[in-house]
C-alpha cells in the first residue's frame, strides 16, 4: 500500500473514526484504525457496538491494507507539517509515515482480524437533512438516562409514522421530545438507538445542508453520509409509551424571553454548591413576573422575571440543572411553559407550532 493524502484531510478522517475505536481493549486490534486503499482510500474504526467509517481523498499509488494503533497514528498526523502525508506499507507490516522533513514507522497488524461490519438487511429508512437531525439529537440527548438498571432509556427512541419522525429520550426526571415532517420515509417504524452512539453521531454529522440516509434492521441502525458511515447497533426492548405521559391540562401556564429565564435560573443556582445538591430552586409565579429564588447555608439570591401569565398562582421547586438543560438548547425567543400542581409535571413548548415537548418533573419544597 502506498497513499499520498493531504494532512488536514487525513487528521480530519482519523478524528471521525477515532469515535469508534476502544481506548482500552482487551483486543488489542480494537485499538486501531483499518486503513484500506483500494478504489477508495478509506478508514475505519469498530468498537463491535459501534462502526465508523470515512472515505478521504487521496492518491493511490499502490493498494493494500493494515491496522494502525489509533492513538499513536492520530497523535502523529496531528503534529505533521500542514502539507502532503505519504502512506506506505512496507516488510513486516511496518508503516512508514512521511510528510516533509518527518519521518516515523509504526508496527501494523494484519487487518484480517479486524471485526468487518455487519451487512444490514434494510428494513426501514428514511432521508433527513444532516443539520436538521444533528439539531434533534443534541436538543433531546442530554435526557438519554444514565443508569444501567434501566437499559432501554439509555438510549433515544427514533420512530417515524410515515410523516413525522420523532426523537425521544426519557431518564426518569425529565423527558425531551423533538418532532419534524422535513423527512422522506418508506414506511413506519421505531427503534432505540444507544446514547453512547447518538454521542459520537452529533459530533460526525455535517453543519451543512446535506442528506443524511438511516437505514434500520432489526438489531443495527446505518447512518450513511456519502464520505461517512456511522452504524451502531440497536437497544432490544419495549420503550415507554411516552405520549401517555406527556400532560396536556394545565392549572398554570406562562410565556417568558427564553434567554432572560436561563439567564436568572443560572444566577439563582449559584447558591447552591456541590455539597447542597439537595437543594432546589423555587419558582412563585404570580399575574406579571416569575420569582425565582434560592437559599441554602452561604447565601440566598432573589431574581424576577417578567412573565405573560393565565391560570393559578403556583408556587414549586426545580433541579435547576433540568431546566438549564433545556433552554440551552431551544432556539425560539420565548417559551411557553406549563404547569399541573406544584408535585405534577411542568411542561416546556414552543409558544407557536409542536417542534417540541420538554417535560420535567419539579421537586419538592
Amino acid at each position: 500500500m502506498k497513499v499520498i493524502c493531504q494532512k488536514e484531510k487525513l487528521a480530519e478522517g482519523i478524528n471521525v473514526v477515532q469515535k469508534a475505536v476502544s481506548s482500552k481493549s482487551n483486543i488489542q486490534i480494537l485499538e486501531g484504525i483499518l486503513i484500506e486503499a483500494g478504489d477508495n482510500f478509506k478508514m475505519t474504526g469498530n468498537d463491535l457496538e459501534l462502526a465508523v467509517e470515512c472515505f478521504v481523498d487521496a492518491h493511490i499509488e499502490r493498494p493494500g491494507a493494515i491496522v494502525i494503533n489509533s492513538r499513536m497514528f492520530g497523535e502523529i498526523v496531528r503534529r505533521l507539517p500542514d502539507s502532503d502525508v505519504l502512506i506506505e506499507l512496507k516488510d513486516n507490516n511496518t508503516v512508514t509515515i512521511e510528510c516533509e522533513n518527518s519521518k516515523f514507522n509504526l508496527k501494523g497488524i494484519l487487518p484480517e482480524g479486524f471485526p468487518a461490519i455487519p451487512e444490514i438487511e434494510k428494513k426501514n429508512s428514511f432521508k433527513i437533512d444532516q443539520m436538521l437531525l444533528r439539531d434533534m439529537i443534541r436538543q433531546t440527548l442530554f435526557a438519554v438516562c444514565l443508569d444501567e438498571n434501566r437499559p432501554i432509556l439509555m438510549g433515544s427512541l427514533m420512530e417515524y409514522d410515515g410523516t413525522t419522525l420523532n426523537i425521544v429520550s426519557i431518564d426518569g426526571y425529565r423527558l425531551a421530545l423533538r418532532r419534524t415532517t422535513e423527512c422522506v420515509g418508506e414506511k413506519p417504524f421505531s427503534v432505540v438507538v444507544p446514547g453512547k452512539a447518538l454521542n459520537e453521531l452529533v459530533k460526525i454529522l455535517e453543519a451543512e445542508p446535506l442528506e443524511v440516509n438511516v437505514v434500520a434492521s432489526d438489531n443495527h441502525i446505518l447512518f450513511d453520509m456519502g464520505t461517512r458511515k456511522v452504524q451502531s447497533r440497536l437497544l432490544e426492548g419495549k420503550f415507554l409509551n411516552y405520549a401517555g405521559i406527556i400532560p396536556n391540562e394545565f392549572e398554570t401556564r406562562l410565556s417568558v424571553r427564553t434567554k432572560e429565564l436561563l439567564s436568572a435560573i443560572e444566577r439563582a443556582a449559584l447558591m447552591i454548591t456541590s455539597e447542597d445538591r439537595g437543594h432546589a430552586i423555587k419558582f412563585n409565579v404570580n399575574e406579571e413576573r416569575l420569582v425565582i429564588t434560592s437559599s441554602t447555608a452561604i447565601g440566598d439570591a432573589h431574581e424576577e422575571v417578567p412573565v405573560e401569565m393565565d391560570g393559578k398562582k403556583l408556587e414549586l421547586g426545580f433541579n435547576p440543572r433540568y431546566l438549564t438543560d433545556v433552554l440551552k438548547v431551544v432556539e425560539d425567543e420565548f417559551i411557553e411553559m406549563s404547569f399541573t400542581t406544584n408535585v405534577g409535571p411542568s411542561v416546556i413548548r414552543p409558544v407557536e407550532g409542536r417542534d417540541y415537548d420538554y417535560m420535567v418533573m419539579p421537586v419538592r419544597i
